[in-house]
């Protein structure tokens, strides 16, 4: 059989070719992608050639296992259905929806046991939104907000928007969300933020740190989300003392410049990396993959993230969408590819 698939082949350059795939082995299912979604974090940064060279692309991810040097398929947000099977497998198989951690690409072969089937009337526009929604559940695992906190969102990428989502669920003394572009601070509101900033407007960003005082002031626990290195300055500037400041960011070969000066020495307060590859230590006695999954599918029937897709388009035109994201980001939210 015959695929599409698309490859990063050098900076701000996509190609899509053609390939032949085996027949399913052992333990293997042939699977038709319905959709796909683009991650305009991560795969921004491959698109543009800021990928850490040193770093493998996700060593969690078998079909993603080697390093930095295109060409690169790459992708982890894949909805497709089942129409092929290795002779040992169960042919219930067939039919079924499933998501997997797979490249852009029309077909995939991969172990049944890397895929998950989707939840009983779960649409696919829902479902290829797992990995977004399992890494904003991780932030909020790994930030632990607390009844009566104020919490602060740098950043209403899809990322920064589901883990808003999570947060208003919570009965917090304030939420403030910030981001460059009207499209996501709208949607941001429209969750149930109670403010939501412009992060390039110095004049905003005061009034965002005055809305913060009182008698506890500053914020109790901030997100850093945006992917832009300098939102980092920006986030520690809004934490209060002794609170929290969770770095979901990645800059790739992007750096930060710190003010570590005065206030935040004696602040006391505490910089959290947060990635969704791993669990905090101190919840693996409960918590593991399969309950992050259990709770991320649940949150995606409630959410309902299919709202924040802005852009469709087919693979063969995948080009146009990482043009999009790239030069005109502040019409997008999320993208997806149809096959």
């Amino acid at each position: 059989m015959d695929r599409l698939s698309l490859y990063f082949t050098a900076p701000r350059q996509i190609s899509v070719r053609q390939e032949t795939l085996p027949s399913p082995g052992r333990g293997q299912a042939l699977v038709r992608t319905l959709l796909s979604a683009i991650s305009p974090g991560t795969e921004l940064l491959i698109y543009r050639g800021e990928f850490p060279p040193e770093l493998p692309l996700d060593e969690n991810i078998p079909a993603l296992a080697g390093g930095f040097a295109y060409p690169i398929k790459y992708g982890y947000a894949a909805v497709g259905e089942v129409i092929g099977l290795g002779a040992d497998l169960d042919s219930t198989w067939l039919g079924k929806q499933v998501f997997a951690f797979q490249p852009h690409a029309s077909h995939f072969l991969a172990p049944v046991e890397e895929m998950l089937p989707l939840p009983e009337g779960l649409a696919v526009e829902e479902a290829v939104f797992l990995p977004n929604m399992e890494t904003a559940l991780n932030f909020v695992l790994d930030g632990q907000p607390l009844i009566g906190e104020k919490v602060v969102v740098f950043g209403q990428g899809i990322v920064g928007l589901l883990t808003t989502a999570l947060l208003v669920q919570f009965p917090l003394a304030d939420l403030i969300t910030l981001d460059r572009y009207p499209l996501r601070r709208q949607a941001s509101l429209d969750l149930g933020a109670q403010a939501s900033l412009d992060s390039s407007d110095p004049q905003e960003l005061k009034l965002g740190r005055a809305r913060l005082g009182g008698s506890f002031s500053g914020a109790d626990l901030v997100y850093e989300l945006s992917g832009n290195p300098v939102a980092l300055d920006q986030a520690i500037d809004y934490c209060g003392f002794n609170g929290r400041v969770v770095i979901g960011s990645w800059y790739g070969s992007k750096r930060a410049s710190l003010d570590l000066g005065a206030r935040f020495h004696r602040s006391r307060m505490r910089l959290i990396s947060s990635q969704v590859s791993s669990l905090a230590p101190e919840l693996s006695g409960r918590w593991g993959k399969a309950r992050r999954f259990q709770v991320a599918w649940e949150m995606l029937q409630k959410v309902k993230p299919s709202r924040f897709i802005t852009h469709r388009f087919p693979i063969t035109q995948a080009e146009k969408a990482y043009q999009l994201i790239d030069q005109d980001p502040s019409q997008t939210i999320q993208l997806v590819l149809e096959y």
